[in-house]
């Protein structure tokens, strides 16, 4: 066999149905049932014992599964105290837990078709179980404090090896129905077993020489409808009903398929929060656990110093009553001898009657100072008993009170934290509506930067419209100025061709610039200057050509290079044999021609 097994993993069915199951029993409006049966359940999960302990569930079925304990680690039967109606028939549970008769709410336990071998002590706490269903177990026999379940209707223990009933059932007043083997029975017979449950009850009443009396004596409540039933058969009920709503369950689980995403946020939100308040809860079941074990050790200690005192008392009280016993014995004996002495001696010396009779009174008065100490000795002992059970009632009330105090405050604590969490989104949605303002105020101010932008836009446009108006205005009047230099160009080609006919005519040379100069018009003179100028009418200049590069439109009122022809002058070859005659002939003519033009002006 290998040290170390792998459990089997639930399937997708059986975890989904536990998933919706669980979901189910969550949702508001949900009954007072938690069903997770046939879900392949090695243990039972620890949101289970939550949710019966958060809402209070009364029936809780764990039928068709693998259990092989009823509680798991870190959780505790205190999560089922107000179960009313527990279901785990057909799972492999080998034992209960020691700690069952916590559940005092108890009405129905059935435990069919598991594995147990043996049922704790602890069972007969149950005070208002009224089913309890073990067949089909392994069960050799049952506890002797079976005969505190005082409202026990029902009991079935067929199918098991049980072959001794314990006496303590006749104890059980309201028992209606007992359910065994008659013909493995060895006490009681099986002919009384298989009479039925009133002969069995009457023998074992009369084992225990109490009176019988019918269960019809003892009425109890019915069963209260939590959704196990309303009757002792309650549990084969819900199973029957819930083997009917299987069918049903598929068409529930597709829409729970629709539902499972919208709200997988809540569910992660609450499970958060549930797993918070079970770790709160789980410390809370720790210290009280702690406190109890404390508390039960305590009171385990005083038992046993107390019983220690009683039974040291005991034997006290035994051993000084066997002393006067025995002291009694001797003065019975010393007062038999006297007496047969006394009888010898009336025999010989045939005394008085008033001797015998003071003997006699002598021995009743010792008998009655035995039974006089035989009644303080009972008193002692009941009185001491009296005052030991009074303080383990005290010590039980304090118990009590402590629990509820431990209650109480865990009741504050979960108030607390809900508190909390209210404050917490209440200033959450504030600061989300700061934010909104703060986005709504920043979107406005970026709007109203884009409008001004826009506007500074549209005035820089129209700004530059009025350059490229201006820009377009000044070169039409270039263009009408270039016009007039063209034609005084054209005049003054028709003037420089004039220049080229003999030089005998210098009379008519100042003329000719007298009236060019009347006109507006440039006239080109043959000086004796480095290169031929251009009179303008307003200025004399000589500026140097730097070719196309630095080539600038020619104003009227400057003088020009004759000597370009790019600006507007015949050129150097066609003026040097001019200018080499002229220069022989008037070498004076030029200053007093500039001089004659200054004059004009003037």
């Amino acid at each position: 066999m290998p040290l170390f097994f792998r459990k089997k993993k639930p399937s997708d069915d059986a975890r989904k149905r536990l998933e919706y199951q669980m979901c189910l029993a969550k949702e508001a409006g949900a009954d007072d049932t938690l069903d997770i049966s046939k879900c392949e359940l090695s243990e039972v999960p620890y949101g289970a014992f939550a949710t019966c302990k958060v809402l209070q569930k009364k029936v809780l079925i764990i039928h068709t599964n693998n259990l092989t304990s009823l509680v798991p680690k870190s959780c505790s039967l205190l999560s089922l105290v107000t179960v009313k109606v527990l279901d785990l028939h057909d799972n492999q549970l080998a034992s209960l837990p020691a700690d069952i008769g916590q559940l005092a709410s108890l009405q129905v336990l059935n435990l069919e078709r598991n594995l147990l071998k043996c049922l704790p002590q602890s069972i007969g706490d149950l005070a208002q179980l009224q089913m309890l269903n073990v067949k089909g177990n392994k069960l050799k026999d049952l506890p002797a404090t079976v005969s505190g379940m005082r409202s026990l209707r029902a009991l079935d223990v067929s199918g098991n090896v049980v072959v001794e009933l314990p006496r303590g059932l006749a104890h059980i007043r309201t028992l209606e129905t007992l359910t065994l083997d008659a013909s493995s029975m060895i006490y009681p017979s099986p002919d009384i077993c298989s009479a039925g449950t009133e002969s069995i009850q009457q023998f074992l009443c009369k084992e225990c020489g109490i009176a019988y009396y019918p269960p019809a004596q003892y009425p109890l409540p019915a069963l209260e409808s939590d959704g196990g039933g309303t009757s002792v058969d309650g549990v084969d009920r819900a199973v029957h009903k819930y083997l009917e709503e299987e069918g049903e369950w598929q068409h529930k689980f597709l829409d729970y398929e629709k539902r499972k995403e919208q709200k997988m946020q809540e569910k992660l939100e609450f499970e958060r929060r549930l797993h918070k308040g079970q770790r709160e809860q789980a410390l809370l079941v720790q210290q009280l656990n702690s406190q109890k074990d404390d508390i039960l050790q305590t009171v385990r200690e005083d038992q046993m110093k107390l019983e220690e005192g009683l039974t040291k008392h005991q034997r006290y009280l035994e051993e000084e009553r066997l002393k006067l016993l025995q002291q009694l014995k001797q003065a019975e004996q010393g007062i038999a001898g006297r007496i047969q002495k006394l009888l010898e001696d009336n025999q010989r010396q045939k005394q008085s009657s008033d001797m015998l009779k003071s003997l006699e009174n002598e021995r009743i008065r010792m008998e009655q100072l035995m039974a006089i100490t035989q009644e303080e000795t009972e008193q002692l002992r009941r009185k001491e008993v009296a005052a030991a059970m009074q303080q383990m009632l005290a010590e039980s009330y304090k118990n009590k009170l402590i629990q509820m105090t431990n209650e109480s405050r865990r009741q504050d604590l979960v108030n607390q934290a809900c508190s909390s969490l209210a404050e917490m989104d209440q200033k959450f949605q504030q600061i989300l509506a700061w934010q909104q303002l703060d986005q709504n105020k920043a979107v406005s101010q970026i709007l109203q930067q884009i409008e001004m932008q826009k506007a500074a836009f549209e005035a820089l446009q129209v700004k530059k419209d009025l350059m490229h108006r201006q820009i377009r205005n000044q070169i039409k009047l270039i263009e009408t100025e270039l016009l007039q230099l063209t034609q005084l160009e054209l005049k003054r080609q028709e003037l420089d061709t004039e220049t080229l006919q003999p030089c005998g005519q210098h009379g008519t040379v100042a003329t000719s610039v007298l009236d060019a100069e009347k006109q507006g018009t440039d006239t080109f003179i043959p000086l004796d200057l480095p290169r031929p100028l251009v009179v303008s009418s307003l200025s004399i200049a000589v500026p140097q050509c730097r070719g196309s590069a630095h080539r600038a439109a020619p104003h009227p009122l400057q003088w020009r290079d004759a000597s370009c022809p790019e600006h507007g002058g015949f050129g150097e070859e066609l003026l040097k044999p001019l200018t080499s005659r002229k220069r022989q002939r008037a070498p004076e003519q030029g200053p007093c021609l500039l001089r004659s033009i200054a004059g004009s002006r003037e």
